[in-house]
């Protein structure tokens, strides 16, 4: 099922922050309505997120004003800048934005036509988002075997995607091959997205899941009941992949415990300019931590420290599974000369 749908000028997609309990649709009709949703995880996952992004700027070309095509531009690069300063970590959001905003620039035509050919792009985007999902799940499934238990941190499912998704679309790709696996979710603190999301997804596709706190993950991994770990990412440098907090425990983990640790995400999650170091980890509201829902955890007036993600150095990536291939530990000294 797609996640994100252009209509008219309007943008249609499951309010994330709803589920599981609540299926609450959103419509998405202004540049602002859509940083809201970004800045909210209502639309979260990084791939869905540079989907998003460029239907952003659909929209804002769709409700512009402007006379000339320079002022167009000039609009289309206003709504950039305010869609990209939402979350500094997930580099698809800044590529979908880069993206139809270049298309934009490269179009000598009237208001109309750039008009057109900037919704061309965003819905091209969401296009070849889920065609790379469904590749990315063919590639991956080779390294699933039958009867495998594989542990999966956070969300990289459909929700995080176009259609079908990145670790997910490993999973089911491996399922509908009728391989009889088993799935073991982290619950994904703080905000839970493998307890709401990924449980979600896969008890309604019929794949066997275990929802587990996070903090058990080395105790299951110990008793032998993992043997592979798929995780997405939301920005893959030079060194590192950057994936929802936790993940680099995770990978320690299957690092010492002899467990193959995989990464599953499009080219368009690569950022090979930069290193760990460069890259700024998004720090969220401290609610997140000191309350589940409305209900407060822990006392008030203290410290809070709430990143959104860490990295991952690559040399506890036993693979990257990308819509072209899948690259090993011996590929990843060439990253820096690779085209991706």
């Amino acid at each position: 099922m797609r996640m994100i749908k252009w209509q008219n000028g309007t943008v249609i997609t499951p309010d994330q922050t709803k589920l599981p309990l609540q299926e609450v649709t959103i419509e998405i009709q202004t540049v602002e309505q859509m940083a809201e949703a970004i800045k909210t995880l209502r639309i979260r996952g990084a791939p869905l997120l540079g989907a998003a992004a460029g239907f952003g700027i659909a929209i804002a070309a769709y409700n512009s004003k402007a006379k000339t095509p320079t002022q167009l531009i000039d609009e289309l690069e206003a709504a950039g800048i305010l869609i990209k300063h939402q979350r500094p970590t997930a580099v698809n959001l800044f590529w979908g934005v880069d993206r139809v905003l270049n298309k934009a620039k490269s179009i000598n035509g009237t208001i109309e036509e750039l008009k057109a050919a900037v919704i061309l792009e965003a819905q091209l985007i969401a296009d070849e988002d889920t065609a790379q999902n469904h590749a990315i799940g063919k590639n991956g499934s080779v390294l699933i075997a039958d009867g495998d238990t594989i542990l999966t941190h956070c969300n990289a499912g459909e929700l995080a995607t176009v259609e079908y998704g990145t670790a997910l679309g490993v999973i089911r790709a491996a399922w509908a091959e009728g391989k009889k696996i088993k799935v073991i979710a982290d619950e994904t603190r703080p905000l839970l997205q493998g307890a709401r999301l990924t449980a979600y997804e896969l008890k309604r596709d019929g794949i066997p899941i275990t929802l587990i706190t996070d903090n058990m993950a080395a105790h299951v991994m110990s008793k032998g009941l993992v043997n592979k770990v798929i995780v997405g990412a939301d920005r893959i440098v030079q060194d590192a992949i950057f994936n929802k907090i936790g993940t680099y425990g995770v990978a320690v983990l299957a690092h010492e415990h002899n467990i193959p640790f995989y990464v599953a995400a499009p080219k368009s999650t690569f950022d090979l300019t930069c290193r760990a170091v460069d890259v700024t980890i998004e720090e969220r509201d401290p609610s997140e931590v000191t309350h589940i829902g409305c209900q407060q955890t822990a006392p008030n007036d203290i410290d809070i420290y709430n990143p959104a993600f860490d990295a991952t150095p690559l040399k506890y990536v036993s693979a990257i599974i990308c819509e072209t291939q899948i690259y090993y530990p011996k590929d990843y000294p060439t990253f820096r000369k690779t085209k991706l």
